[in-house]
């Protein structure tokens, strides 16, 4: 079953160049045994949320908004897609992707047709 491990985190707790690197690192380790253990459907880190751009739908208006919330503590920095068993599977590697502080991974099944 394939499984959407979605991360969030805030993207301030990046703005030193060296704890970004560090983590980085640790992704690549992650991923590169993701692969080995053959889990790994894909992944990325996405660019920070201010290069977001929002497509709003009420009722039959589409209305476009730059960036996100500005409320908004956490922002999706990445993800991971991967096929594994199970629910407890798919957990057991989020538990493994490295996050800042407070920062959380979200895993939702995918919906097969």
């Amino acid at each position: 079953m394939q499984y959407m491990l979605l991360i969030f985190e805030d993207e301030q707790a990046y703005s030193q160049q060296p704890a970004l690197q560090d983590v980085v690192a640790q992704h690549m380790k992650l991923a590169a045994e993701m692969r080995e253990k053959g889990v790994f459907v894909s992944g990325a880190g996405l660019q920070p949320s201010q290069t977001a751009t929002t497509v709003r739908t009420a009722g039959a208006a589409k209305t476009v908004h730059d960036g996100p919330y500005p409320e908004t503590r956490e922002q999706l920095g990445g993800y991971y897609l991967v096929d594994v068993p199970d629910l407890d599977a798919a957990l057991a590697w989020a538990k493994r992707i490295p996050v800042v502080d407070g920062g959380s991974i979200e895993v939702r099944p995918l919906i097969v047709h």
